[in-house]
This record gives structure tokens, sequence and C-alpha cells, in this order.
């Protein structure tokens, strides 16, 4: 899928101020009808995103009618019906998601050609290959892994990956530093969202909401029992908290809300900024021996693969909780999962995990001592609007020849 620059008028449908009188519309004229209706290549569009015509649902009418969302993909999709498709001379950009928010693209459209992977929930790597060909820039939010042959795929007028994320994990930077091509991810605008959740999920599993929930729906209150549900509270506690990046550093300052007795980290070196929240430097050992909670907040990389694993939970306090917002491969999910049938450690809450999506019979899914969210840490719609303006950026920057905001090299 591709966006030009010239504008038309967008579709008929909009005049219809009805939303019943709207989904007949669509019923009775059909595929036919609306390519007739509908202008700027729309069906081709919808075809690619893989949305299929009888799918389209209207969730709330506006003023004039139409919702601003006809499915997941649709504000993209809306705001390219404006714009008709042609032959276009323009560099083009690979953008990996339909979905990427319209104001980081209104950032990139002017003077470059958008080239959309197609697929819902997530584009093929082999859809990604194919569509990578020729261009000179990439905005990158998808899992698969940016390496040799992808680069290959591209072609040498490759110029920048701007990443759509914090972590990089899944990208061959030595690669791309030996090819001089820029790249970029995004962090500290995701840093509050990360931490909301980082204390969301240490909360439910230290107060047991699953539990609790799951106790509601089968007929199990049983309140009347003075330590039914009984969890940890976070008051008097110490946290550890392993890695004081960004996303850390904003943890650390978050706990100290909750009156924790101490908040410890551990990393490469002490830093100036724990100091200034009265956050102590300790070696991972000791972290791991004296804290009742544990975050893990640092990147994935060679060094930190699997550093939380089975010798790492015996070092834990039986009522410890193991949180993690970082990657699913820092933790050895197998030694986890033994770790929690045992009570070797209290509870788990994690928000990445290995692989992803993690299926849905996987053991961790049955322990009731763990609470799964599906990788939501920077899913607010602000923060992914700044994460994808901030991509956007970046790409747009280094293609003329100016000083990215946040690169990785």
């Amino acid at each position: 899928m591709t966006f030009g620059a010239t504008k038309t008028p967008c579709s008929p449908i909009e005049d219809i101020a009805d939303k019943g009188q709207q989904q007949t519309f669509l019923k009775t004229q059909g595929d036919q009808k609306l390519r007739q209706t509908i202008t700027g290549n729309t069906m081709e569009m919808f075809t690619r995103v893989g949305v299929r015509p009888q799918s389209w649902l209207f969730l709330s009418p506006r003023k004039r009618g139409i919702s601003a969302y006809i499915c997941p993909a649709l504000p993209h999709l809306k705001w390219s019906l404006r714009y008709q498709h042609k032959m276009s001379t323009k560099p083009k950009i690979l953008i990996s998601h339909s979905e990427v928010p319209v104001s980081a693209l209104d950032i990139l459209k002017e003077k470059y050609e958008l080239v959309f992977s197609p697929g819902i929930p997530r584009p093929s790597r082999q859809q990604l290959l194919k569509d990578a060909k020729g261009v000179v820039g990439i905005l990158w939010c998808a899992k698969e892994r940016i390496d040799k042959e992808f680069v290959e795929a591209a072609g040498d007028q490759l110029k920048v990956v701007g990443c759509m994320s914090a972590g990089y994990d899944n990208v061959d930077v030595p690669l791309l530093k030996s090819l001089n091509i820029k790249a970029s991810n995004t962090p500290n605008v995701l840093n509050n969202a990360v931490a909301e959740i980082a204390l969301g999920l240490l909360l439910a599993t230290s107060r047991r909401l699953l539990e609790g929930y799951k106790a509601i729906l089968s007929d199990q209150w049983q309140t009347v029992r003075p330590v039914w549900m009984c969890g940890h509270g976070l008051n008097n506690s110490t946290v550890g908290i392993i890695g004081l990046g960004g996303i850390g550093y904003t943890i650390a300052k978050r706990v100290k809300a909750f009156e924790v007795s101490r908040v410890l980290y551990s990393g490469r070196s002490e830093k100036e900024e724990g100091k200034q929240i009265g956050a102590t430097f300790v070696p991972l050992d000791t972290l791991l021996r004296e804290s009742d909670f544990v975050i893990v907040a640092c990147a994935l990389n060679n060094e930190t693969k699997h550093l939380i694993n089975k010798d790492t939970f015996q070092k834990m306090k039986p009522t410890s909780i193991l949180v993690n917002i970082s990657r699913g491969g820092v933790v050895n999910q197998d030694d986890l999962v033994e770790a929690l049938r045992d009570r070797v450690i209290w509870g788990a809450g994690l928000d990445v995990m290995t692989p992803e999506p993690l299926p849905p019979d996987h053991p961790l899914t049955k322990l009731s001592n763990c609470v799964l969210s599906p990788h939501v840490g920077s899913a607010t719609n602000e923060t992914r609007e700044s994460m994808a303006r901030l991509a956007a950026q970046n790409i747009y920057n280094a293609l003329n020849d100016e000083e990215l905001l946040t690169p990785i090299w």
C-alpha cells in the first residue's frame, strides 16, 4: 500500500447520517458499488491490510455518520482515502505495520512514498522482505529480526532503520554500523507507561487480584475467613530493580510513594540519579537475597540473556515476587515455571515472555501465582503516538543529514 499526494473527495458513505443506513448501504451495494464510490484505490488498500469487506464494523457514529474506526486500521486508511494512488518518484520508506499513528506518517508523507506491509495482526517476514525492496528507510515496529537477509532484501540504498521501541535486541546493530546504515530507537518517551505496568503487575501479584477475580467467577468468595486472599504489602518492604536506566529510574521514583523501606538497584555501575532518589547500588546477588520485590528492567543482550535462572531463584526469598517488564529472554522461563510451581518464590508478574505471543496452553497460564499481560507496557494512546512520531522524526533527520534525536549508534 502506498500513499501519494493528490487530494480527492472522501466516500459518500460519510454523507449518510444514520448508522443503520450506512450498514444497509454496504450490504446492498456490495464490493462493486464500493469500488465505484470510494476513491483513491481504497479497495486495494483494505484488502492489502487484511480487512475483508464483510467484516467492516462501525463502532461509534459521528455527527455526519461514519465512525472514526471501521477496523483497527481505518484511521490510517481513512487518511489515505484523501490521496490518490499513482506512480511516484519519491524515495520509499517501509512502514512495517499498517496501524502506525497517522501523526507520525504526516512527518514523512510529503517527501517520501510510504510503503505499508499488509497483515492483521502483523505481516509475515516474507511479506516484509518483499516490501523492503528499494526503500531508503524503515519504520520498524515488528518482532521480526533486521539482519543480513533483510538488509540485502532492501538493497544498497537503505540509509536508516528507526525502531518504534526502546529495545532493539531484534536489530543487528553491528551489521548496520558496518554498512553505515543509521539506527535509532525510542527511549524515555515510554518510561512512565512502562513504570505504570510494572507497578500494576507488582500489585496484582502481591495482592492476588487475579486469584480474587477467579474466586468471584467461581462463587468462592470467602471474606468471612480472616486470612483468605492475604498477600504482601509494599509498605516497609525492600524493592530491587535490575537496571536503573530510564524505565528503572522511573519505577524507583514511583515505588518511593508506597513508603518502602529501601530501593536497591544493580547494573554495570553506580549512577548519580540513583543517589538523588535515595536508591542504593548493590551487587546482583545482594539485591536478590535482600529484596521482597525484584523488578527486571535491564536491556536484553548477550550479557543479560537468562540472567534470571534457577540459580538466581534459589538466592531469592521464598516470599519474594519477580516482575519482568524488559524482555522475556532475560528470564529462563522453564526455570521460572519450576520456581513458581515449587514455591521457590512466591509469585511473578510478567509483561514479557518467550515466545510472544505466548501459547494459551503454556504452563505459565496454568499457575495461580503468575499474572500475565501481553507486552503492553507502552500501550497508552499518548505513548504509542509519541514513540511513532519520534521514530519517524529520526528517519526524517537521517535522510536529510540532520542529527538523530535518539540514535542507537
